[in-house]
C-alpha cells in the first residue's frame, strides 16, 4: 500500500503560503495597497481551505436594530443558512447571526496591534444576535443560543523577543472580556489559541515551522465546538419596513 508523509504536505502548504505573503510585503510599496493584499491573500486562502460550508470575505457587520460593526478585515461565516448578506458596490453587510469567527489583519504582531484587534472584535460582539424558532417534526421551539464569536489576529511575524513571552501574555491579560483574542498567527514566528477560564488563561503556542498549520488545525477545532449558527429571526430584520 503506497503512503504519503502529511507532515511534509502540510510543510510544503506553509512555504507556499510563506512566499506568497513576503513576496507582497517586499514588492508593493504604497501602505495602503501592500495591506489590501495581505488581506486578500488570507481571504483567498481560507476560502479555498476552510470546508465550504463557511465563507470568508471583508465585510461590516450589523444587527436587526441597525447597529454597525467596524469594517473586519477578515469574517468568517455560514453560506449555507444565512438568508441574506447585502452587498452594496462591493463592500458587504453581514447579519451579525451568521458570524463564526472576525479577524483583524496586520503587518506585525505588537501591543498596539493586539489592542487595536481587541477593539475590533468587541464592535462585533456587542451586536445583537437574533434566534429564530425551531420548527420541526417534534412540534415549535425556542431558537438556541448563539456563541461567543470568535476573535482573532493575523500577522507576518511578531514583534516581540520570544514571540509569545510575557509581553505578549502581559497585552492579552489586559484586554476587557468584550476584546478578547482568542487565536492568532504571526506565520513567521508562530501561532497561538487561547483558553479563557475561571483560574486564567491557558496559552497554547506553536513553533515557528508550524505556525501555518497549528493555526489552521486550531481554527478548524475552533469551528466546529461552534456548531452550526442559530437561524436569525427574519422578521426582527423585517420590522424596518413600513409593511410589516
Amino acid at each position: 500500500m503506497s503512503s504519503i508523509n502529511i507532515k511534509k504536505l502540510f510543510y510544503g502548504l506553509q512555504s507556499q503560503m510563506t512566499a506568497q505573503l513576503a513576496t507582497n510585503k517586499k514588492y508593493i510599496l504604497h501602505p495602503t495597497s501592500k495591506g489590501d493584499s495581505f488581506e486578500n491573500s488570507w481571504i483567498d486562502w481560507l476560502n479555498e481551505y476552510l470546508p465550504k460550508r463557511y465563507r470568508v470575505d471583508k465585510a461590516f457587520i450589523i444587527d436587526s436594530k441597525g447597529k454597525l460593526s467596524q469594517q473586519i478585515d477578515i469574517v468568517i461565516y455560514d453560506k449555507q443558512y444565512s438568508p441574506f448578506v447585502f452587498n452594496q458596490n462591493g463592500t458587504l453587510y453581514i447579519p451579525a447571526e451568521s458570524v463564526y469567527a472576525v479577524f483583524e489583519v496586520k503587518p506585525l504582531m505588537n501591543k498596539p496591534y493586539l489592542n487595536y484587534a481587541g477593539k475590533k472584535i468587541a464592535s462585533v460582539r456587542r451586536l445583537l444576535r437574533t434566534s429564530g424558532r425551531i420548527h420541526d417534526f417534534k412540534g415549535d421551539h425556542e431558537g438556541k443560543k448563539p456563541k461567543r464569536i470568535i476573535g482573532g489576529v493575523i500577522a507576518l511575524k511578531s514583534n516581540w523577543n520570544p514571540s509569545f513571552g510575557s509581553h505578549f501574555k502581559n497585552t492579552i491579560q489586559k484586554l476587557p472580556v468584550s476584546q478578547q483574542i482568542n487565536i492568532g498567527c504571526a506565520i513567521e514566528s508562530g501561532s497561538f489559541v487561547l483558553d479563557y477560564t475561571s483560574k486564567g488563561i491557558v496559552y497554547k503556542i506553536s513553533n515557528k515551522d508550524e505556525s501555518l498549520i497549528f493555526f489552521f488545525l486550531k481554527l478548524l477545532e475552533e469551528l466546529q465546538k461552534m456548531g452550526t449558527v442559530p437561524a436569525l429571526d427574519i422578521m426582527k430584520y423585517a420590522e424596518s419596513l413600513e409593511s410589516i
